[in-house]
This record gives structure tokens, C-alpha cells and sequence, in this order.
């Protein structure tokens, strides 16, 4: 027999000493020792010293510090199979010896960051494995690292609580659980990147917050608080990331918002104070962009105009939209040919619609301009107006879609058109409200972007159509921007801010867990060639590295 293989069968008669000992085990720390200092043997000894050392870890306290360093040696292998096997077995450590869970869980969040597939799934399922032995422990090492890692780890540690932790069930995700996920998750809301922001609202959409009022309150007060409703902005003159940051707010706080007990006010009223003014609005977006943000930000308007309670001067909101909206409703050229249809751009114009239409019946005076005679006429020829070009729009688009199968109206093409018409009759309707003297609020109309909620869900945003805009034949058309990316108020791309200007706005809603959280700090991840994905292995809770200044939302 060579010596590898005097060496394979050494191994298993260790094995067999400490199962046999029983009580006695402690008496065989020579035996145990071996075992750990087979992770410098060959490939069949580092594998068979994986699944010994876990199995005897708790026997042995004083060598727990050495046993970790040699299962975390075996993490960081160059053989792809072995380090598969050493993941797999590290949540044993902590079976029956919760104390080290914090730790562990820290190194396998950090192991989050590898781009092997089945060895993320590994860690994937480790994690899970150890979360099932002490759920809070694993957190608080995966929020450690969420707080101090570097922007690949961060990212791929919240999409683990929100894809893979959040799933598992009410065994797992207790309410204590959930109590200090939730407080975890706001604290650190404190300091987060765009894309950070929206996975933390999605992993708070997964808790009991989503399912109450008082949950409805708190996500939208959050949502303000990022959007930073109160800054004194001063000139928004080309200040894109504030209405960036409007819209990404906004977004997540309207699935939230209630007619009668979560309200809207605070966003509408910063959206007609300090966006809306002509002066700030025609300097929103620049080039071909003008046309899509612009668009974006009216189209998360006019959906939170219907959950607006009672506004401080409401004359002076509804100006501020009428003033918007007359760009948007030109008045008829003087010669202008009465055969022909206009065109608009009819999106746009339904959303300012809606709102001054939705608004305007708290400042009903104020669209009856009672010192102002002219103001009236022309009001009501700019409405004359738009109302022929839209309703020269339906005609054609209800002849295109009008013979049209249910399968064949599935099309893109005819989707786009079925919107357009959803669009066009808005706008009818809200002008004829608007036309009657005084103008009249009681029309319901559902908005044309939004398809209605899934049946049963009370809290899920309906999907948004892209917006539209038609040319003189009826057809679609993309009138001044680029077609949008889809995202979550209507079509819109994720915005990722440049770095320090996110806002760090709710420490109010944060409190401390006691969980310690910290993150380990030492040897830098090992890359390259050759494997191994090397980890920070100082003792837990030690605050040295990380990623310095975090982004704030």
C-alpha cells in the first residue's frame, strides 16, 4: 500500500475512533487534528477531511477557530470540485454550534460574487441550509457584507434575500425573522445605489408591510424620504437626477397609495411646486431624452393624482398643470385646414388631462377664469381643437382594429394600436367635462398605460403599456424620443446615478437591531486562472475594508 493510501485509510480510522468514542470524544483531540491537517493532502484526503471536520466540529471548541480556517482553506481550493464539496459542508460547522453561524454566513455571502454557475447554486443552497439552523445568525453575516462590501457583493447579497431567503416559507422567515429583516433593510436604506434602492423595496414588498395599511404607510413614507420631498431645491435648471430620483420614488411608492388612508399629496405637491413651473419643466431632459423623461414623469403623475387628498392652495397646483398642458393644446393655426387632422402628442396630453381634470375639482373657480374672459375662450378653443384631432385618431384606429381576430389583436402592432385608441377616447372624454360650463369632474376613466391590477392582488401596480403617439394615417409613431426600456412606470430605463448622489433620508425609519453586524476583513479576493474565490476571514464583526463612501439615494 503507498503512502496516499496509508494515509486515506489513517483518515477513516480517525473516523471511526471519534464515532466510537462517544462521551469520550473530547479525549481524541490528536485524531481530530489529523483530520484538519488532511486539507494539505491530496485531492481524496481534502475531500474526505470536508465532510470529517464538520461532523465532529462541536467536539472539539477549542480547535473551532483552526477547524474554520482549514474548511475556509478548502473553500478556496484550485479544484472546482473540491471547493463545491468544502461549501457544502461548511454550514455543518454550525448545526449544532449557532455561535459561528454569523461568521459563516459572512463567508458564504461573500462566495455570492463567483461567476462558477453550479458553484453559485452551491453556495446558493449552503446558505439556505444554514439559514435553516439559525436564521438571524446567517442575516446578520449576509447583511455584514451588504454594509461593507464592494458593489458586486452587495448586489448579488440583496438579490439572494430577495430571490432565494424570501421564498422558503414561514418555518424558515418567521415573524422574528422578518422583524429584523425589515429593520436590517432600513437601515440600509440609509445608504444605497439606484438599483439597491429598488431591490430593498422589493425584498420590504415580500414582508408583512405590503399586507396592512400601517405597512402601506410606512413604504410610502420611506419612498418620500429617498425622493427628499422637503430639499429647497432652489433652480432645478438640468438637475436630471432629481427627477430621476422623483420618478424612481414615486414609482415605489405607488403601488402603496390609497384614495382614503395612504395619500399622495406630498409627491403631487412637489411635483406642481418645483417641477411644473415652465420655467423648471422645459429645462427637464436634454435632447432626444426631453421627450422620454418628460413623458416618464407625467405618466407617474397623473397616476398618483387619483390618490391626492385635500392640497394646500389648489388654484395655484392647477395652474401650474394648465400651464403645462397649454404646450400640449395648441391653439388652432389661423389657416388651418379643416379637412386635415391634426396632430398631437396625444400621450402627454392625456396625462396633464387627467391631472387637471382629477386636481382640478378642488380649485373648480379656477378653470371658470371668472376675471378673465379671454382666458376662457381660448381655453375652450384650444380643447375645440385637440378634441378634432382626437377625434379623427379613433375613427382610424377603430377601422384598423375593428374586423381584427382576438388572436390577430394580440399582435404588437395592433396591441399598440388597442392602446392608442385607450388613449384618444381619454382624452374625449375629459375634454367633455372640461368643455361643459362650469367645467364638470364626474367622468372615471381609466388611464390608458395601465392595464387593470391582477384579479385578487390589492397592492400590485397594473402592467404599463409604452406610450404612443400617431402620425396623420392612424399609425404609431415614436414622435420626438427614443423607444423607452421597459420599467416601472410605463416604459422607462433604470437609472444608476453617478456616485454621491443618492440621498441618505431615513434614518428616521431605522432602529438598531443588536445584531452586531460587521464584516470580516483581510486577505483580498483571489482572481484569475486556477480558481479559488478567496474571502476576508478575520474574526466577525471586525469593521477593517470594505467599500469606503457608499452611494446614497
Amino acid at each position: 500500500m503507498d503512502s496516499n493510501g496509508d494515509r486515506i485509510e489513517k483518515l477513516y480510522k480517525n473516523y471511526e475512533i471519534l464515532t466510537d468514542a462517544k462521551e469520550k470524544i473530547g479525549e481524541h483531540e490528536l485524531e481530530y487534528r489529523e483530520i484538519l491537517d488532511a486539507v494539505k493532502g491530496t485531492d481524496k484526503e481534502k475531500r474526505l477531511a470536508s465532510q470529517f471536520i464538520g461532523k465532529f466540529f462541536k467536539h472539539f471548541p477549542a480547535l473551532a477557530e483552526l477547524a474554520i480556517d482549514r474548511q475556509l482553506d478548502l473553500c478556496e481550493d484550485e479544484d472546482a470540485q473540491i471547493r463545491k464539496q468544502a461549501i457544502k459542508d461548511l454550514p455543518l460547522l454550525c448545526k449544532d454550534s449557532k455561535e459561528h453561524t454569523p461568521k459563516i454566513g459572512d463567508i458564504l455571502a461573500q462566495l455570492l460574487v463567483t461567476d462558477d454557475v453550479i458553484e453559485l447554486q452551491q453556495v446558493h443552497l449552503s446558505l439556505l441550509t444554514l439559514a435553516k439552523f439559525d436564521a438571524i445568525g446567517t442575516l446578520t453575516g449576509i447583511f455584514s457584507q451588504i454594509e461593507l462590501g464592494d458593489e458586486p457583493t452587495r448586489y448579488r447579497n440583496f438579490q439572494f434575500i430577495l430571490n432565494k431567503l424570501m421564498k422558503v416559507g414561514s418555518d424558515v422567515i418567521t415573524k422574528e425573522v422578518e422583524d429584523f429583516i425589515i429593520t436590517e433593510i432600513k437601515k440600509i436604506l440609509m445608504d444605497v445605489s439606484a438599483d439597491e434602492f429598488h431591490l430593498c423595496m422589493s425584498i420590504l414588498n415580500q414582508t408583512k408591510l405590503s399586507k396592512t395599511v400601517t405597512g402601506h404607510a410606512e413604504l410610502v413614507a420611506i419612498a418620500t424620504e429617498q425622493a427628499d420631498l422637503e430639499a429647497n431645491l432652489g433652480s432645478l435648471t438640468n438637475d436630471d437626477e432629481t427627477v430621476e430620483r422623483f420618478i424612481q420614488c414615486a414609482s415605489e411608492a405607488l403601488p402603496y397609495f390609497s384614495q382614503s388612508q395612504v395619500e399622495s399629496t406630498q409627491f403631487i405637491k412637489f411635483m406642481c411646486e418645483k417641477l411644473l413651473p415652465v420655467n423648471v419643466w422645459n429645462s427637464i431632459g436634454t435632447g432626444e431624452d426631453q421627450h422620454t423623461t418628460q413623458l416618464r414623469l407625467l405618466k407617474v403623475f397623473a397616476e398618483m393624482c387619483a390618490f391626492c387628498g385635500s392640497l394646500d392652495k389648489p388654484a395655484e397646483k392647477v395652474e401650474a398643470i394648465y400651464n403645462v398642458l397649454l404646450e400640449f393644446m395648441p391653439l388652432p393655426p389661423a389657416d388651418a385646414d379643416m379637412n386635415e387632422t391634426p396632430s398631437f402628442q396625444f400621450s402627454h396630453a392625456e396625462c396633464l388631462l387627467y391631472a387637471l381634470h382629477t386636481l382640478g375639482k378642488q380649485a373648480a373657480e379656477f378653470l371658470t377664469f371668472p376675471d378673465d374672459a379671454g382666458k376662457l375662450k381660448d381655453f375652450r378653443s384650444r380643447l375645440q381643437y385637440l378634441a378634432r384631432g382626437t377625434q379623427g385618431y379613433i375613427k382610424k384606429l377603430q377601422e384598423a382594429v375593428k374586423d381584427k381576430t382576438t388572436e390577430e389583436k394580440k399582435s404588437e402592432e395592433n396591441q399598440i394600436k388597442i392602446t392608442a385608441l385607450k388613449t384618444t377616447s381619454n382624452i374625449s372624454t375629459l375634454i367633455r367635462d372640461l368643455f361643459h360650463t362650469p367645467p364638470s369632474f364626474k367622468s372615471a376613466i381609466h388611464l390608458s398605460w395601465v392595464a387593470p391590477k391582477p384579479k385578487g392582488d390589492s397592492k400590485s401596480p397594473g402592467k404599463r403599456h409604452a406610450a404612443i403617439t400617431f402620425d396623420e394615417n392612424g399609425k404609431s409613431k415614436d414622435s420626438k424620443g427614443p423607444k423607452h426600456a421597459k420599467g416601472s412606470t410605463g416604459t422607462q430605463k433604470v437609472y444608476t446615478p453617478p456616485s454621491g448622489k443618492y440621498s441618505g433620508k431615513v434614518q428616521n425609519y431605522s432602529s438598531k437591531s443588536g445584531s452586531g453586524s460587521g464584516s470580516s476583513s483581510g486577505n483580498s479576493r483571489r482572481s484569475g486562472g486556477g480558481g479559488g474565490s478567496g474571502f476576508r476571514r478575520s474574526s466577525f464583526g471586525s469593521r477593517g475594508g470594505g467599500s469606503g463612501g457608499r452611494r446614497r439615494y
